[in-house]
């Protein structure tokens, strides 16, 4: 029997591969979550390994996930593995791929639609999905009505004039926008890039049976980051403030869980540095073994700083994970980081890009158990009112509803 209920189609450029990919989660844990209210397809580039098409479960819930094709699949490396942005710097003939991908997620996403008459779109950044949805537009294709989320990279790191008036004429031919952070909001408007009513909606964490604090009695010790290892994450600095702190604390080690094109000049850093004993490069790791790391830590660290390009965190869900697994968290001051971690009640805010101030925060919670262990608490409480899936899931199914479906 035919479904009733909207059929909503997301389009992304990041989600999960097969089954224990490293990839980020958070469209498709998001998407689960609208599936409680649509039938809900995913759009998503292909990669070699991929299904083409697939239906994924979780519980009663399903996602029909068709993955499309833009080149040979040898050639298939424009998106995943640290995001098209970061492909794209680590090898610029990667944007030749560009014009393929755009052209074949339009062909794709009219072939869908025809087929199966969608009655609303969520889709993932402002380029390259918001892009080819304007482009659809533009050329007078019909469409459903489209929500557009960015999540900052597509926003903070596309900058000059002419990209700053693509993100403003992509923006204008959506129904609705919503952006993951109030400081991503005030942004759009300051550089009047956007229409004058934006959503601020976050992503969200499982905090229920993912992000949780395990076993209470179980000990904590050293320090945790959790990211790539890219620039705006300033995992140099971090690697310094450790350097400043080992004389006073010569047990102190870090565990640095993530991947990137970083790697290599990070693990030189550690070693000019003479801290490469105290600091243990864990890698990429499956999402599910990611909160053992965080409920092991004392402290979880996360020194984002503004990359070079501009691009910056739009709103650090790392620090959210860490709340919830109780482990007390540092954060760079930075504008979205705000939005989860409010400093000397969730956590503790250092000076963004500086080591030394890195290393005076991290060394207050050191030396100072009854503070970390308020700091971890309350961070797990504001977390679970701000940030569950469930909670925002229905936010976003709400603006969905209102915003693309409401007559």
């Amino acid at each position: 029997m035919q479904s009733s209920r909207p059929r909503l189609l997301v389009l992304a450029s990041t989600f999960p591969r097969w089954d224990g990919d490293t990839e980020p989660r958070f469209v498709e844990s998001l998407s689960y979550e609208l599936a409680e209210h649509f039938d809900v397809s995913v759009l998503v580039p292909h990669c070699r390994g991929a299904a083409r098409q697939e239906t994924l479960k979780n519980g009663d819930r399903k996602l029909e996930v068709c993955r499309f094709r833009y080149c040979f699949e040898t050639l298939e490396t424009l998106a995943y593995d640290g995001g098209m942005l970061s492909r794209v710097r680590s090898n610029p003939l990667r944007l030749l791929l560009l014009p393929l991908f755009i052209v074949a997620q339009m062909r794709t996403l009219r072939r869908l639609h025809r087929e199966q008459a969608f009655d609303a779109i969520h889709a993932h950044w402002i380029i390259p999905q918001g892009f080819s949805i304007a482009l659809l537009r533009f050329l007078r294709f019909t469409l459903p009505p489209v929500l557009l989320t960015s999540h900052g990279g597509d926003l903070y790191a596309l900058r000059g004039r002419f990209l700053e008036e693509i993100k403003r004429r992509i923006l204008s031919r959506v129904d609705a926008v919503t952006v993951v952070s109030e400081a991503m909001r005030q942004y759009c408007e300051e550089k009047e890039i956007a229409p004058s009513r934006i959503d601020v909606q976050s992503m969200g964490v499982d905090l229920d049976t993912t992000f949780t604090p395990g076993d209470s009695d179980s000990p904590r010790e050293g320090l945790v980051f959790v990211g790539r290892l890219v620039e705006k994450k300033g995992v140099e600095y971090l690697i310094d403030a450790v350097a400043i702190l080992a004389p006073q604390h010569p047990g102190l080690t870090l565990k640095i869980v993530g991947d990137g094109p970083l790697r290599n000049s990070l693990a030189g850093r550690a070693n000019e540095q003479g801290v490469s004993d105290r600091i243990d490069f864990v890698g990429a790791v499956l999402n599910v073994d990611v909160p053992g790391y965080l409920r092991s830590a004392s402290i979880s660290v996360m020194p984002s700083v503004v990359a070079a390009s501009g691009d910056q965190e739009g709103l650090g869900l790392v620090a959210v994970e860490a709340m919830g697994c109780g482990c007390a968290v540092v954060a760079s001051d930075l504008p979205a980081v705000r939005d989860t971690v409010i400093d000397g009640r969730t956590g503790l805010m250092a000076k963004p890009a500086d080591a030394a101030d890195l290393a005076d925060t991290i060394g207050r919670l050191l030396t100072d158990d009854s503070l970390r262990q308020q700091l971890a608490e309350e961070g797990r409480r504001h977390a679970l009112a701000n940030f569950n899936w469930k909670a925002v899931g229905a936010s976003y199914a709400e603006i969905i509803n209102e915003r693309l479906l409401d007559d």
